[in-house]
């Protein structure tokens, strides 16, 4: 961590689950945080907890499929926190039907959720990481994905669709960026144990179905992902770019 520049992390979907992990392990590595969701209790709850470890966080509520409440949040965040330096767009849904019977306002709900979102953040937000008033460039953003950008399973047909697309935009931008030193990377999670997916943790015969197909036999802890993404934020993972990192206990080697 530069001691110079504090390294300003924003991370959408911080309320809960896995970015809330990303966040708390960003804020133990010296990132002040701008917490970034719909939910101020939530946020609120986790900016507490993160700073009964040591670390700084705010809250910016915001529903980040609106590019007015983006560029809210944007002004909000660089005149109160500073300068971003890392993004992470962890903000998404899930929605689990029958392509056949998914409605077009469903649809484009999950797209605008899961890309368009990070499309509009990282529009927004790549300006604070280039260079700029005596400041060299640099930057991290993460998007994530899911093992579904790589294998898929019925009724998630809108799902795997968007998270597909993210690795299309995530390998673009980083060939875009790369000249400024500023890098782009995906992580795609397999079944992680988190508020989404606790009710089907919570029923034996579909939590066995699913340990089944997982060669490590468990599910995976949010602050596996929280370390990872922390790493890639880091000045030693500045070769890394345009990349999708996997963790999934070995499902889709299968």
């Amino acid at each position: 961590m530069d001691m110079v520049e504090k390294r300003i992390a924003v991370v959408t979907g911080a309320s809960r689950g896995l970015g809330k992990a990303i966040a708390m392990a960003l804020a133990r590595q010296g990132s002040p945080v701008a917490l970034v969701s719909r939910n101020r209790s939530e946020l609120e709850s986790v900016a507490q907890e993160i700073a009964q470890g040591g670390g700084s966080a705010q809250v910016f509520p915001a529903n980040v499929t609106s590019e007015a409440d983006i560029l809210r949040i944007e002004s909000e965040i660089r005149q109160t926190m500073g300068r971003v330096r890392i993004l992470v767009n962890n903000a998404g849904i899930a929605l689990r039907r029958n392509i056949t019977d998914i409605t077009l306002e469903e649809w484009q709900s999950v797209q605008n959720a899961n890309l368009t979102s990070a499309f509009l953040m990282s529009k927004v937000f790549i300006p604070h990481m280039k260079a700029g008033e005596g400041r060299p460039a640099w930057g991290r953003i993460i998007n994530i994905a899911s093992v579904m950008a790589h294998v898929a399973i019925p009724q998630r047909s809108a799902y795997a669709a968007t998270k597909s697309a993210l690795l299309g935009l995530t390998r673009a931008t980083a060939l875009e960026l790369a000249p400024e030193g500023i890098t782009v990377n995906t992580i795609s999670p397999g079944w992680f144990e988190t508020e989404m997916t606790q009710a089907l943790k919570s029923n034996p015969e579909v939590n066995a179905s699913i340990m089944a197909r997982v060669p490590m036999g468990r599910w995976g802890r949010p602050e596996e992902i929280g370390s990872l993404a922390a790493y890639l934020c880091t000045d030693l993972a500045g070769f890394i770019t345009g990349t999708d990192i996997v963790m999934d206990g070995g499902w889709c080697t299968q």
